[in-house]
């Protein structure tokens, strides 16, 4: 089996009734758990996530307990080779508009190996190598 990246984009449609893909996160969190799928991530989607609900301190718990409490996510601490790597791709790449964060996304799942990835983001199409889940 082999683990799904866990992008931001997706958590957030998961998690906010008002982003146009709600419905379709829904059912692909339902056949990720049916799967019993491993769910990687690293800090800086989780800081991405937590920023973006952090207004809202229903749904910020929520996140707090998706991500801490409940056994669901493998984190992978990004390495400073990871970072550089990062940098890297995105020196090399300039015409795209890449952030930093989905820059070492594509790192650390090229690192792992990783062939899903659960993402709403253009940019994981654009990267390529990957099997976007949406």
């Amino acid at each position: 089996m082999n683990p799904v990246f866990i992008d931001a984009s997706f958590w957030i449609a998961l998690r906010s009734r008002e982003e146009p893909e709600h419905e379709s996160a829904r059912e692909l969190a339902r056949r990720l758990a049916a799967e019993r799928q491993i769910l990687v991530t690293t800090d800086l989607v989780f800081a991405e996530i937590h920023a973006y609900f952090s207004r809202w301190r229903r749904l910020r718990e929520q996140i707090l307990s998706d991500f801490w409490n409940s056994g669901l996510f493998q984190f992978q601490d990004t390495t400073y080779a990871d970072k550089e790597e990062a940098v890297r791709l995105l020196r090399a790449n300039q015409d795209k508009t890449y952030s930093f964060c989905d820059a070492v996304s594509f790192v650390v799942i090229k690192r792992l190996h990783l062939r899903r990835a659960a993402s709403y983001d253009e940019h994981f199409r654009q990267f390529g190598g990957v099997e976007v889940l949406s």
